[in-house]
């Protein structure tokens, strides 16, 4: 199955194409251009660079947070948009199932921290189970002093925001395996497209967590 995966849930972020298990391409970016600058001419450049079309997509992997706000509405309408001209299914990917997943059998639990803002990072918990990376945390929204409190063995960390978490448990993964990956999307979404877990356009939603600063004013614009 040829797949197209989509990461715009932090600033570093990109896009990969799979040929069935074979990674055919990856352009990864951590600059501060927006994605809304560069997630679709990354698109159309991996796809001349390895002599695809868009007509010869099967199907589609997208990252859905939790992350940036702005970055995963780039991220999912792109994908959408591709979805519905296309006429090709799409699978969701959390977006902490993916950075902990590009860290196969790992023999200390890895937790993907990222930062949430407003003082806050997004993280979970995974271990190695032998066949997967299996989560034992629900999806966090939480300041990183009560991160550290939940901390109670050494631990992996990768993620922009690892460094937060001040802990003598913890074991930073190198800079390069902290970064949210595309190919890690995109083996997460082959899985689930092989296995029938897709969503349609109309009903890919993101993970929040918390709501966006724009519903806060709303709320505040009600109330008042």
């Amino acid at each position: 199955m040829r797949v197209l995966a989509v990461e715009t849930s932090s600033l570093a972020g990109g896009v990969a194409l799979f040929d069935g298990e074979r990674l055919r391409g990856e352009y990864l970016l951590d600059v501060r251009a927006t994605h809304s600058e560069r997630l679709m001419p990354a698109i159309d450049r991996l796809l001349t660079d390895t002599g695809w079309a868009p007509r010869d997509l099967e199907g589609l992997a997208v990252a859905v947070g939790p992350g940036s706000f702005t970055g995963l509405r780039i991220g999912l309408s792109a994908v959408k948009g591709l979805a519905l001209a296309l006429a090709i299914p799409i699978a969701a990917v959390p977006t902490l199932d993916a950075m902990a997943a590009a860290l196969p059998f790992a023999d200390l639990p890895v937790c993907p921290v990222l930062d949430a803002r407003k003082g806050e990072v997004y993280a979970s918990l995974y271990r190695w189970d032998g066949d997967g990376m299996r989560r034992e945390w629900d999806y966090l929204a939480v300041a990183p002093e009560a991160l550290v409190a939940r901390i109670a063995e050494p631990v992996i960390l990768v993620g922009g925001a690892a460094g937060l978490v001040a802990t003598p448990h913890a074991r930073l993964a190198p800079p390069h395996r902290r970064v949210s990956s595309p190919s890690a999307v995109g083996a997460l979404g082959l899985a689930r497209l092989a296995a029938g877990e897709t969503v349609s356009a109309a009903d890919l939603l993101p993970i929040y967590l918390r709501p966006s600063e724009a519903e806060l004013k709303r709320r505040v614009a009600a109330f008042n």
